[in-house]
């Protein structure tokens, strides 16, 4: 086994030596400095989401064509998480950290510039080299920082950008797009990021490294090209199921299956390896809570971030609020895991995560089913209210997800543990989308005949042009909004089965509170 990052921040030592289990200054800086990253990185992408319409009439394009500028930064983050652990260990935490501040603020500031589309995506790229490698080395960086006892308190802090980034994502970039323009939801990183490198580089300790590793070049051109192509070809499902009715086209299958066997073919050149640690260490299966932990984030990643796709779309086509209103009907998800995150970090570390995980699944099961009863005329305080219990579930899941599996692993497994469950996570929410987008597309082309001309008149068709008059307009209109409605509450039938999938290993997580020093053959599978 290689040699690891042995700097102050670098050492679980350290971090573990604060006896009453409180997070220090030392911590509190460390994480200040994580969170700034990751409040980068994630509420670009729900921003970004929010100006795919703006795209399409700025560059007069359509939704297909303007969709690669979020397509284009999940391949880019697919492409580098891999490299991620390696790297992290090749030349050390925080100079890997702080290049990827770099990247992303450059590639941020470049895409504000962007005259064309085609100049956009290829600055989303770059940003996304960046972005892809800002939570995993975060997580590395939190964990080595705080020492194994103190680390679901620490996750806490990490998940309020993991959690509240998609909640006022939305709310941040309606508001900048209707009081500026586009290129605001660019130009706003660019400070943040300044800042962000700067604190970086005056707040985490020098990098003291003695890499051992060869690099794993055969892993690369596997695993990076791998996951890009399966991820596109996932990615490209609700297209082809909205052009041409079926997800089985040649674009879907073929990078899917391409990818897909890269991916395989990746798995036994990883296990193989002796003197060259793959890019992605399988062997971390071998541990028990890891195997779970990665698992259970995998089952709820693509329920609960596939299914929240449908909630502002819910509030935009069936009951015709704007983007920057849809954002804030969501919010009160935010507000509810906003109480229980601290609460959760707190107890994942006192009486270990597995408890707090198995409570935070009860509640986003029971929100979720509350949201099958949805309709087109669905109270608005209903709806509300399943959002707050998801939300108190949402704070009590996720970080404690990684809690578990990062805190049973020795030091030197942490930065590979960290991209495998960032891999898991990225590769869940891709396919969770596509699947909950196929769902709503199937149930809408259920009932076309209504559900199609409904759309064109929210689109501002005249009656007239499809051949009804306004009081068969009418009839059709509130015909559509139901089935439109129903189907919603279809699709989150499925999303609440997932979520109560996890239930099942989520109780095999460790219920005790993570040990001082950890010794890993404890924790072997038999």
């Amino acid at each position: 086994m290689s040699t690891e990052i042995d700097s102050q921040v670098g050492d679980p030592a350290r971090g573990a030596g604060n006896s009453d289990g409180k997070l220090d200054r030392r911590v509190m800086v460390v994480a200040g400095v994580v969170v700034l990253g990751a409040i980068m990185s994630i509420l670009d992408i729900t921003v970004v989401a929010v100006a795919q319409r703006t795209f399409q009439d700025i560059f007069g394009k359509t939704q297909a064509q303007v969709a690669w500028t979020s397509t284009g930064y999940t391949l880019a983050l697919a492409t580098v998480i891999p490299l991620t652990g390696w790297a992290a260990d090749r030349f050390g935490t925080k100079r890997l950290y702080i290049l990827a501040i770099v990247l992303f603020t450059a590639g941020s500031a470049l895409c504000s510039t962007a005259s064309s589309l085609e100049m956009l995506v290829g600055f989303r790229v770059l940003q996304g080299l960046g972005g892809g490698m800002l939570m995993p080395l975060g997580m590395t960086i939190l964990t080595r920082a705080a020492g194994p006892e103190r680390l679901g308190r620490v996750m806490a802090i990490l998940g309020v950008p993991m959690l509240l980034g998609p909640i006022f994502g939305p709310i941040l970039g309606g508001w900048l797009i209707d009081v500026a323009s586009w290129r605001w939801i660019f130009l706003i990183n660019v400070p943040i990021g300044i800042v962000a490198a700067v604190y970086s580089w005056r707040a985490l300790d020098r990098d003291e490294v003695h890499p051992s590793e060869s690099f794993d070049f055969v892993g690369m051109l596997l695993l990076s090209p791998g996951l890009a192509f399966f991820l596109f070809g996932v990615s490209s499902i609700p297209a082809a199921q909205a052009e041409h009715g079926t997800m089985w086209t040649t674009r879907v299958v073929l990078f899917s299956a391409l990818g897909l066997a890269l991916i395989v073919a990746f798995v036994p050149w990883a296990l193989r390896r002796r003197n060259i640690h793959p890019l992605v260490q399988l062997r971390l299966f071998s541990n028990r809570y890891m195997t779970i932990a990665v698992i259970t984030m995998a089952l709820f990643a693509m329920a609960f971030f596939g299914a929240s796709l449908l909630f502002t779309l819910y509030f935009q086509q069936v009951r015709g609020e704007s983007p920057l209103s849809s954002g804030w009907l969501v919010a009160p998800q935010g507000f509810g895991a906003m109480l229980t995150m601290p609460v959760a970090g707190f107890l994942a570390d006192k009486i270990g995560p597995g408890k707090v995980v198995l409570t935070g699944l009860v509640f986003d099961t029971v929100g979720m089913g509350m949201m099958t009863a949805v309709d087109e005329k669905t109270s608005y305080t209903y709806i509300i209210a399943a959002f707050v219990v998801m939300g108190l579930g949402m704070g009590s899941t996720m970080m404690p997800v990684f809690t578990a599996a990062l805190a049973s692993l020795p030091g030197h497994d942490v930065a590979r543990g960290s991209t495998l469950m960032n891999i898991t996570q990225q590769i869940s929410i891709s396919v969770g989308t596509a699947l909950f987008s196929v769902l709503l597309t199937s149930a809408y082309n259920a009932h076309s005949t209504v559900v199609n001309p409904t759309l064109a008149l929210q689109g501002g068709a005249d009656p007239a042009s499809l051949g009804l008059s306004q009081t068969q307009a009418d009839s059709v209109t509130a015909l559509g909004l139901h089935y439109m409605g129903t189907a919603f509450g279809q699709a989150y039938i499925v999303a609440t089965v997932l979520v109560g999938l996890c239930l099942v290993p989520a109780f095999f997580l460790p219920r005790k509170p993570p040990e001082h020093a950890v010794d890993p053959a404890a924790m072997l599978v038999g």
